[in-house]
């Protein structure tokens, strides 16, 4: 694609008609896509009561450097005329965590900054600028680590990030490639960080080691058919959701916060894929933890669920699963 079309795409990716009267807040780290994403919808944008606000969460993680992103960030804001919000992390709390946990943890904070930020501006979305390769990276994360249909399918392009606030991504169908190329013919400068280069995160090691080598010893177009992997999970997957949603109301019951309770009956003849994603949906509607659940716990509770033996299961979160007779229930315990 040539750079004089990545505005063209990222306004068919998104078209500015349906936001221009909305606040939009950025997030800008300060590195090449973010900066490419904010100059893009600041190119697009059209008149209208509706703002673009950009957003920089400052990790703390590498001094100076760190604090040069967040000057960088503000004064691209301010060469654009937008407003910009700035965050800044417990750099001690973050540094606490081993080196997979801090990019969880500084995941974690980032996003609570962007989302009370959101609510505090009004803001209906905020976007962030994930790419293609981002997606093919996470994809490839996922198999690495053991995952599922759904986790197969990578980053959705919208979610909710709170209860008025929606996150989307709308550079997920354009490669990093095109980001440099718009960048180099706007003569606009990028900050790089380091620790993107550092092999001790896991995500860096499979974007700078595993997937040249896949590309360079098994398949050139790896990334194209990581994508391509993650459109038709993304395709499956969504014929299970609607499944489960039609039987969500029929054989869950939400009884508090701590408890729910599932008709065992109504899904018990289901497709295994069906009973599994359900109890996952039950669980996350409970807002319960799913970070320490993995794989077996999900298919211990689909057993439990199928199988009418009476048994008890003690699950990662102080959460107990009980099935006596027809019912299966679901109890968050006392700690």
């Amino acid at each position: 694609m040539a750079a004089r079309n990545f505005a063209q795409q990222l306004a068919l990716a998104w078209p500015p008609e349906g936001w221009r009267d909305l606040t939009v807040l950025v997030a800008i780290s300060g590195g090449a896509d973010s900066v490419a994403l904010l100059r893009g919808l600041a190119e697009i944008r059209l008149a209208g009561p509706g703002r673009l606000v950009g957003a920089h969460f400052n990790h703390r993680l590498r001094g100076a450097e760190s604090d040069a992103d967040e000057q960088f960030v503000v004064e691209l804001c301010r060469g654009l005329g937008l407003s910009c919000e700035v965050g800044r992390a417990d750099a001690g709390r973050l540094s606490a965590t081993g080196a997979d946990g801090l990019e969880a943890a500084a995941r974690e904070a980032r996003y609570a900054f962007l989302q009370a930020a959101a609510e505090r501006l009004g803001a209906r979305y905020v976007v962030t600028a994930h790419t293609a390769d981002d997606q093919a990276e996470t994809i490839l994360h996922r198999i690495v680590r053991g995952t599922g249909l759904a986790g197969l399918a990578g980053m959705p392009r919208y979610r909710p990030l709170g209860p008025a606030v929606t996150l989307l991504r709308p550079l997920l169908g354009l490669r990093r490639s095109d980001v440099t190329a718009y960048l180099a013919e706007l003569g606009q400068p990028y900050r790089e960080d380091a620790t993107n280069a550092d092999a001790i995160y896991t995500r860096n090691r499979i974007r700078l080691e595993l997937l040249p080598q896949l590309a360079r010893q098994y398949n050139p177009q790896v990334v194209e058919s990581l994508l391509r992997l993650g459109r038709l999970a993304g395709e499956s997957q969504s014929v299970i959701a609607a499944q489960v949603n039609a039987l969500l109301p029929k054989c869950v019951r939400h009884e508090s916060p701590n408890r729910i309770s599932i008709d065992c009956r109504a899904v018990a003849s289901q497709p295994r894929a069906i009973v599994r994603e359900l109890v996952v949906v039950a669980w996350r509607g409970q807002g319960w933890g799913e970070q320490s659940m993995g794989f077996d716990h999900w298919e211990r509770l689909a057993d439990l669920v199928q199988y009418t033996s009476p048994a008890t299961l003690t699950l990662p979160g102080a959460v107990q699963a009980t099935r006596r007779g027809d019912e299966l229930n679901l109890e968050l315990c006392q700690r």
